[in-house]
């Protein structure tokens, strides 16, 4: 049973930073995607960073020089480093892991909330 679990979330000033976590467990292929997505109501949901288990990483133009998407490969977790926040950047955060094994598995975790204030 692959379980994902986000930590971090938090109201933060304009100009703020946060970190947010996620942990995986359970039996992963070891060569995976892991990354950071975002809903806010009635919209749907967006990506914000994602990482190979290689270490390259992608980012929305909206976060990109502000956020920065890391990974523990021995510790099955990744991180989002978000600086300089914006009250746009206010969302729900959802931790997605993907891999390939016989068909795309695709787990989420139960999201983290993010509010930042003007």
């Amino acid at each position: 049973q692959v379980q994902v679990v986000e930590s971090g979330g938090d109201l933060v000033q304009a100009g703020g930073s946060l970190r947010l976590s996620c942990a995986v467990s359970g039996s992963i292929s070891d060569i995976n995607l892991m990354g950071w997505y975002r809903q806010t109501p009635g919209k749907q949901r967006d990506m914000v960073a994602t990482i190979t288990s290689g270490g390259s990483t992608n980012y929305a133009d909206s976060v990109k020089g502000r956020f920065t998407i890391s990974r523990d490969n021995a510790k099955n977790k990744v991180y989002l480093q978000m600086n300089s926040l914006k009250p746009e950047d206010t969302a729900v955060y959802y931790c997605n892991l993907g891999y390939y094994a016989y068909a795309w598995n695709s787990y989420w975790g139960q999201g983290t909330q993010v509010t930042v204030s003007s």
